[in-house]
């Protein structure tokens, strides 16, 4: 599983032109199944994606693909996370 931090960059002041086609590519990763949560960084700082059931490569082709990502409204990270405990409502995410 990965978490993937959208962190706002210079170019912030685009943000609101582009984000139609954001939510959007959000949709997406929702729709087909690799998103399970997104939401912002708090206060204001940019978002956070939890993604499953996608490769590392896959993912950063996906996420590059994001308007927010390709024109420098965010600068991103995707962290990779092994699940070794979790609580048994989350246990689809250590069945990989």
């Amino acid at each position: 599983m990965f978490v993937v931090i959208l962190r706002f960059s210079e170019n912030r002041e685009r943000m609101g032109e582009l984000m139609d086609a954001h939510k959007a590519w959000a949709k997406q990763g929702l729709d087909d199944g690799v998103f399970l949560m997104i939401g912002s960084l708090q206060p204001g700082l940019g978002g956070a994606i939890l993604a499953h059931n996608i490769s590392r490569q896959d993912l950063e082709s996906f996420v590059d693909r994001d308007p927010f990502v390709a024109e420098r409204i965010v600068t991103v990270e995707i962290l990779e996370i092994t699940p070794s405990k979790t609580d048994e409502r989350l246990a689809f995410l250590s069945a990989v």
